[in-house]
């Protein structure tokens, strides 16, 4: 009897073992989602701006909306570069998509925090107007030129541009507008005057009124002043904190950055209706006609770093605060 006790009491305690164990391992597996079948997945922040360089994003946006991404992602589009930099700064968005002098000036605001993953737009800026007479960039004399993005990419190109035809600063006047819809009113109300808007603002602009004409196309008068080379409009960017941590994760969104650009170019009525969808354009006949016209894309490792570091010497050498003072350091170009 004492002997069948024995075995009883045995078969108890290792009974209460089994549970014990089993109940860590469930425990293990809800909080590691290590070993059990399960990936750990990322939720990854990406702040962008209301126009082209979010175009490039669409279809990975929508994709994600249906669960269908490797990684969660939660999206913020703004109408500002600086409404988004401070949220990098503080750590409260992992990937954002911004003007490339902006994403140099970041670098050196954060002391190397941030990092370039890829070009996602490049010349989408033309100047339209109405009844007035521009042939060429010298016929800008004397005129007052309205526009976004005080301190970005817009106008440190046409600045540089104006500079190398021979413009002095008291030549001109740039008036700045808060949103591109702004610019286009001004033009609406005044045949006369001179904008600059980039796609697809600047397609809407010219359904709305029919007297405005594109009458510049900025990328290509640069490419004059540089020898065929074009501009860097937009670049994505990432904290390096973030890159550190998640590479694997920061690969996964390039890639899925990539298709989304494919996407787009490829399927444009698609993509019209999802920058409807997104508020970016209202009508989906203005952005199928302007997508085409975005030069959105998805360039990285060496061909990004070229191209950008390029871009970025110029603005430089012509006005240094418009980088942040210098050009990055090679640390900045995320070549995977």
């Amino acid at each position: 009897m004492k002997v069948k006790r024995d075995v009883e009491k045995r078969r108890g305690k290792n009974a209460l073992k089994s549970a014990v164990l089993a109940a860590c391992a469930v425990f293990l597996c809800a909080v590691l989602s290590v070993g059990c079948g399960k990936q750990e997945t990322v939720n990854v922040r990406v702040g962008s701006l209301k126009g082209p360089t979010s175009m490039g994003i669409l279809f990975l946006m929508e994709k994600a909306r249906q669960g269908e991404t490797a990684h969660g992602y939660e999206f913020q589009m703004v109408t500002g570069a600086d409404e988004l930099l401070p949220l990098m700064v503080k750590g409260e968005l992992d990937i954002a998509l911004v003007p490339a002098n902006v994403a140099a000036a970041l670098y050196h605001k954060t002391e190397g925090g941030v990092a370039v993953i890829d070009i996602n737009t490049l010349g989408v800026l033309y100047l339209v107007t109405g009844t007035t007479e521009i042939t060429d960039v010298a016929d800008l004399r004397g005129k007052t030129i309205y526009l976004t993005g005080k301190g970005t990419t817009p106008e440190a190109s046409l600045r540089y541009l104006l500079q190398k035809n021979g413009f002095a600063e008291g030549d001109y006047t740039l008036e700045f507008k808060s949103e591109a819809a702004e610019v286009a009113a001004v033009l609406a109300q005044d045949s006369g005057a001179v904008g600059l808007l980039p796609q697809p603002f600047v397609t809407a602009a010219l359904a709305q009124n029919e007297e405005l004409k594109v009458v510049l196309d900025i990328n290509e008068e640069w490419k004059k002043v540089q020898d065929g080379s074009g501009m860097v409009t937009g670049v994505t960017i990432v904290r390096k904190e973030f890159l550190e941590e998640h590479e694997d994760v920061v690969k996964a969104f390039l890639e899925e950055h990539r298709e989304s650009t494919e996407g787009i170019n490829q399927d444009v009525s698609t993509g019209a209706s999802l920058a409807v969808k997104a508020g970016i354009v209202a009508k989906e006949p203005i952005a199928q006609k302007a997508i085409p016209l975005c030069n959105i894309t998805c360039v990285t490792g060496e061909e990004m770093r070229q191209a950008l570091r390029q871009y970025l010497a110029l603005l430089a050498d012509f006005k240094a605060e418009l980088t942040g003072g210098s050009v990055p350091g090679e640390d900045f170009y995320y070549i995977p």
